[in-house]
């Protein structure tokens, strides 16, 4: 007998609902950037959520957001520069912006500030390394930042560059990859998995609104990546388990360890996965890894291993996964007619995620459908 989840599955894929979403879950935190990018005195644009923002330091080292567009013609305040006391200056007329969006300074005429002068401001956070944009209308939460700790290491042997490609395919695709981790037994073999890991066992289980996938393979070949984090293996037990926070943020924990042994015995990384939509077909991919129980020894080993995880993951997203997905877009995209996927086991955690997701996006939207819904009509007499 089919459980109530395995139903649920199916009624999604039977409702032949959309493969690529073209609407986004607002009210929530988006990474914008590394800290380290944005640099005081200096101007930073990034397209989230098709939005144009620019983003800079204040005096006091902390970080505000602004629409990139001037209130005047549309100009791109990115173009311009940051003046003394927090000001941004447009290039087009030299209008300036405060950090909240009000023209402070108005160099034409009599100088006079209408109301309506002004952009929009976005609420802005620093945690984790990393620079985070509330996009939505409601108050921001700052609580609602995932935990991404693991990024607060001072050991600078276990954490990798802090690095960042644009995939040109819709964020959901790349979430899609993600969380499934089967894939790496094929465009990824010899990097990341092998073809003994096809047949690992998997694991899916919900925390709240949160989804951790897992795979689990024994007495498996050694896949070349992790060769140099536990030498003198050749064939170990490997797992890894990754967790999906709504929108679009993902935490790999991956491990091996000699066969038979205690899993917190052995070595590997966390691998760091945050996904911010650019447009309907563009995302933002920042990612980084964090080594945890380091067993080899030797600062000048252990640089090497460091500078090595770094280039070989982005390879693995860079030049394996990403041109896949990306021609997963052109044919989504070039379609004469829709196209429902197939559903393999392996896609438990893609149906799942995007089920919490739907459900976030239609909980939110759901007040503004309400005060939009058109009154009943009074009937006319005939």
């Amino acid at each position: 007998m089919k459980t109530n989840e395995e139903s649920r599955d199916e009624a999604i894929h039977a409702s032949k609902r959309k493969l690529i979403s073209k609407t986004y879950l607002r009210n929530t935190w988006y990474v914008a950037m590394w800290s380290e990018e944005l640099v005081r005195g200096e101007l930073v644009t990034r397209t989230i959520l098709n939005e144009p923002l620019v983003f800079f330091r204040t005096e006091d080292g902390s970080v505000a957001a602004l629409s990139d567009r001037c209130a005047h013609r549309s100009a791109p305040l990115s173009m311009g520069k940051v003046l003394p006391g927090d000001r941004v200056q447009c290039p087009y007329h030299g209008l300036e912006f405060g950090a909240e969006g009000k023209c402070v300074h108005n160099p034409h005429g009599d100088g006079k500030i209408v109301a309506t002068n002004r952009v929009r401001s976005f609420p802005v956070a620093e945690k984790h390394r990393l620079v985070w944009v509330w996009t939505g209308d409601r108050q921001p939460d700052a609580s609602a930042i995932p935990d991404f700790s693991v990024l607060d290491t001072d050991d600078e042997f276990a954490i990798t560059k802090r690095d960042r490609i644009m995939v040109h395919a819709n964020y959901e695709l790349v979430t899609d990859n993600l969380l499934d981790l089967s894939h790496t037994s094929y465009l990824h073999d010899g990097i990341l998995g092998n073809l003994e890991m096809v047949d690992a066992e998997m694991s899916i289980k919900h925390e709240g609104d949160t989804i951790v996938v897992g795979r689990a393979s024994k007495n498996s070949s050694m896949p070349g990546m992790f060769k140099s984090l536990l030498p003198g293996f050749e064939r170990v037990d490997k797992w890894n388990t990754i967790r999906w926070t709504a929108p679009s943020n993902l935490l790999l924990r991956s491990g091996v360890v000699e066969p038979g042994g205690a899993p917190e015995s052995g070595t590997g990384y966390y691998g760091i996965h945050l996904l911010t939509p650019e447009t309907d077909s563009s995302t933002h991919y920042h990612f980084a890894a964090v080594r945890w129980n380091i067993l080899t020894r030797g600062d000048e080993v252990n640089l090497e291993i460091r500078e090595k995880l770094g280039v070989t993951r982005r390879f693995a997203f860079a030049d394996q996964d990403a041109p896949v997905i990306e021609a997963q877009q052109r044919r989504i995209e070039g379609a004469n007619e829709r196209v429902d996927p197939v559903l393999l086991s392996i896609d438990a955690g893609p149906v799942r995620y995007k089920r919490i997701l739907q459900r976030l996006i239609q909980e939110e939207s759901a007040p503004l459908r309400e005060a939009i819904r058109p009154s009943e009509m009074p009937q006319v007499a005939k």
